[in-house]
């Protein structure tokens, strides 16, 4: 694909506008040293600024950040090193990973009163569409990931991970290779290097048809969420012969959004124990991803698991 098609497909996104301030997270990968390209062109190199986040994890890692460093000065754009060092108790590693890099890069994007910018693509959203599919039920799954959260935009969602290769080649930019990204230890990977191939394999336009189909269950999500506003009127609680009466795909809704509202986490489960909360009477139940279920009165009522030993709960027979 031309270079100047990718360009002017990102510039109709509206994320990377002439003079607006960005602040691109550069691993030093393709999809990043793309996206910094682009940034450049488009919103002028005075308004990027790149971050990049030196894990320390890779015999490569000063090898990358050199490489970085030369491209943004050969850019011309201002350049930032995030040192990170994983904590013994840090659990799962790429989660501590991209929490750092977004933290870090969320901080300097509000110092230079920025947007930030990172490189997904439309092979990104297609691997974590069917990563969420098989890992949490639910519609939640299919939305993907947005264009803009926030401060983050996400300016490659509809260029694949071939387009910025071929990107990066016409336009003589060259890109690390990290050895971890093919590690099968991750499921993501695996996602990457079976799951996406075999789609292309069934209709050359797979990622295409993925990424517009998150982006027509993001909107329709948005109709669904008014909908379920309606429907609990800005409370906190329903009552049990309220949710009942509700069709159950909105009731599902209802409690899986008192779920999430109590525990300030995606509860994907919350929504297949309706049955078992209309059935509960009095008592408490857990509905798992942190959230617990009360029932006093009539009234459903969703609160934080407690901490320690579990209170006692009453389960539908």
């Amino acid at each position: 694909m031309p270079t100047d098609d990718l360009l002017e497909r990102v510039r109709a996104t509206g994320l990377l506008p002439a003079g607006s301030s960005v602040v691109v997270l550069l691993s030093g990968g393709r999809d990043s040293i793309c996206l910094l390209d682009v940034a450049v062109r488009l919103a002028g190199p005075e308004a990027v600024a790149a971050l990049h986040v030196n894990y320390g994890l890779r015999d490569a890692a000063a090898a990358d950040e050199a490489h970085c460093r030369a491209l943004c000065g050969r850019l011309g754009v201002a350049f930032e090193v995030h040192a990170a060092r994983r904590p013994e108790d840090a659990g799962n590693l790429q989660a501590w990973a991209r929490d750092v890099r977004l933290g870090a890069g969320a901080r300097l994007a509000v110092a230079r009163r920025a947007r930030l910018a990172t490189g997904h693509t439309a092979s990104d959203q297609a691997e974590t569409v069917l990563y969420r599919l098989a890992a949490s039920p639910g519609r939640r799954a299919l939305l993907g990931m947005g264009e803009r959260d926030g401060l983050l935009v996400r300016p490659l969602l509809r260029v694949t991970r071939e387009e910025t290769a071929a990107h990066c080649a016409t336009r003589g930019l060259t890109w690390r290779e990290d050895a971890s990204n093919d590690d099968p230890t991750y499921a993501r990977n695996r996602a990457r290097a079976a799951l996406v191939p075999a789609l292309r394999q069934l209709h050359p336009a797979a990622e295409a048809n993925v990424v517009r189909t998150a982006e027509l269950l993001r909107d329709e999500a948005a109709v669904l969420d008014d909908v379920v506003d309606t429907a609990l009127a800005g409370r906190d609680r329903i009552a049990v012969a309220h949710l009942a009466a509700l069709p159950p795909a909105l009731a599902r809704l209802v409690l899986r959004r008192l779920a999430e509202d109590a525990a300030g986490r995606l509860c994907a489960r919350a929504a297949g124990r309706l049955d078992d909360v209309l059935a509960l009477g009095d008592g408490a139940l857990d509905l798992g991803d942190g959230a617990r279920v009360v029932v006093a009165g009539g009234i459903v009522h969703v609160e934080p698991t407690p901490a320690g030993p579990a209170a006692p709960t009453r389960t539908a027979p």
